[in-house]
């Protein structure tokens, strides 16, 4: 069993019903786990080993789902998990803003305005899926405009601390690091997420320390835990159906 669950053909996750005893993020993942994100790309052998358990998954009624990418990285990275969307008979679009190197205000500012217009035209409310920083920026549309997103799913999401636990945390200072955690802390409390809420983490993420995913303020989420490293959660199958699930109608 195992074996089958190692190599794609069973799902090697698992729901994670009570976060609260996991442990606080000490700061990025340590070298070891960075160093195996080089073997992301045995998910693809996984995805190709998993298709006959996602093509069984539940069919899709024609809305909206909208892909963010992760930090610094091109739309086209989504391309894959938005075909299987599209597959299973929903609209998945990317996002349109191309990569991801703007500021998250101003993309979740931009993106959201694009989220109310397509609600609005269809009659109903939207999906968001993020990779990493993308799941970010779905949140804080969900969080400001709920009537508009019917549910968030996050991938290797860190959703505490801004990027004090990422390994983007050596591109600031100690004190900005601080100063946004503090931000991000003082949203989550006073205003937390009122959508359903999906996340998924991996301790094997090398980018994103997997307890800085863990949502403890949205009081509709719910976790699941994968086993595949931070680059290749996009084309995990595990990810993918539990995608599918969450999101079905």
């Amino acid at each position: 069993m195992r074996a089958l669950r190692s190599g794609g053909v069973l799902s090697a996750s698992r729901a994670v019903p009570d976060v609260q005893e996991l442990g606080a993020p000490e700061g990025p993942p340590n070298r070891l786990y960075r160093l195996a994100e080089l073997g992301a790309g045995i998910q693809v052998s996984r995805l190709l080993a998993g298709a006959p358990r996602l093509l069984r998954s539940p069919r899709g009624d024609g809305s909206r789902v909208i892909d963010l990418p992760g930090w610094q990285a091109p739309e086209e990275t989504g391309a894959p998990i938005r075909a299987f969307l599209n597959r299973l008979g929903y609209e998945a679009h990317g996002w349109g803003l191309g990569a991801n190197r703007d500021n998250p205000r101003h993309s979740a500012a931009a993106l959201g305005a694009r989220v109310r217009e397509l609600a609005e035209q269809d009659g109903r409310p939207v999906a968001l899926i993020g990779w990493s920083l993308g799941g970010v920026i779905a949140r804080e549309i969900a969080r400001r405009d709920p009537e508009h997103v019917r549910h968030v799913v996050t991938y290797g999401s860190p959703v505490v601390g801004g990027p004090a636990h990422t390994v983007a945390a050596r591109l600031y200072g100690p004190e900005e690091l601080l100063r946004m955690a503090s931000i991000v802390e003082r949203i989550d409390a006073g205003n937390p997420i009122q959508v359903p809420v999906t996340t998924i983490f991996s301790r094997r993420d090398g980018v994103v320390s997997w307890q800085a995913c863990i949502d403890r303020t949205s009081p509709h989420v719910e976790h699941f835990e994968v086993s595949s490293p931070h680059l290749g959660l996009g084309i995990d199958p595990d990810v993918w159906k539990i995608v599918a699930d969450r999101i079905a109608p």
